[in-house]
């Protein structure tokens, strides 16, 4: 049996053709949960990182719709953010990348790059919550997501209904001291007695600062070549469109120095990203990517 990746290509070609997302729930029409899924799937614990060896296969350079991936050797260091998704009953038991079946009801996740199989914390930015996930297979190559999260890993997360939400995606070492489940609180509208001090109320937690997102349309170390792609972008309605502040590029090569970055936002939601996505597309830039800040 194929990997997910490969024999999921022709149905990713055909929507991408389309320029359209049929969805329902935010997953594909004839993805998403079982009709019976476990009361406690949100409950379900962490992965718990543990020395592995690689897996045989999901490691080594591959390309997908022209677009060459090369997998880290290490994931020490790696931190991220972006888009996350999620994907259920269409691929449950199918042969993942690293070779094992896929269980949705595990914390487990796909992504490009990182090596299989390795660990990775991922919070999402809007509610504060967060889960520790084993990552096992490649993907999501659709409209530049970052992380493909099983079924248990969205439910933890709170993105199942809307079917994507804004992370950042941190790895995770078997040294490190296990995680706790995130526990979400909530507290009920009381009518407070006079006599009863402000302090002794119980005090929800802080509300997590709400992230910005854009569409990074381009990255130039020349700043002309910033400003050309933002005016002829600006001249086609893509607005709101500005250049970043410079930032130093890391390295010593060709394009180490000062980096402009061209972007349109900040945007509303995921889904008007994905919709400017196909649009920077159809004006010759088919590499423009949500990021969020």
């Amino acid at each position: 049996m194929m990997p997910r990746w490969i024999w999921l290509a022709p149905l990713l070609a055909l929507l991408s053709a389309c320029g359209t997302l049929t969805r329902s729930g935010g997953y594909f029409e004839d993805d998403g949960p079982e009709s019976h899924p476990p009361a406690d799937v949100a409950n379900i614990p962490d992965a718990v990182p543990k020395t592995e060896p690689r897996s045989a296969t999901g490691n080594n350079p591959y390309a997908v719709y022209g677009v060459t991936y090369s997998p880290l050797t290490d994931s020490r260091g790696y931190r991220e953010r972006g888009v996350a998704s999620w994907y259920g009953k269409k691929f449950h038991s199918k042969r993942t990348s690293s070779g094992e079946p896929y269980d949705m009801y595990a914390m487990t996740a796909a992504h490009k790059t990182l090596p299989l199989p390795s660990y990775a914390r991922v919070r999402n930015l809007e509610n504060g919550r967060s889960v520790v996930v084993r990552i096992n297979d490649r993907g999501p190559f659709l409209h530049n997501r970052l992380i493909d999260l099983s079924y248990a890993a969205a439910a933890r997360l709170g993105i199942l209904g809307t079917g994507t939400g804004m992370v950042e995606v941190e790895a995770v070492s078997p040294d490190e001291p296990a995680t706790q489940m995130a526990q979400v609180k909530t507290y009920p509208l009381q009518v407070v007695a006079p006599a009863m001090a402000a302090e002794e109320l119980p005090s929800a937690p802080p509300a997590p600062t709400v992230p910005k997102l854009y569409l990074q349309v381009g990255a130039f170390t020349q700043w002309n070549n910033a400003v050309s792609l933002r005016n002829r972008l600006e001249r086609e309605a893509l607005r709101p469109i500005s250049i970043q502040p410079p930032q130093a590029a890391q390295g010593n090569g060709p394009d180490a120095g000062r980096v402009y970055r061209v972007r349109v936002g900040p945007l509303t939601n995921i889904e008007e990203g994905d919709r400017l996505t196909e649009r920077a597309a159809q004006l010759g830039v088919p590499d423009a990517r949500i990021v969020v800040e």
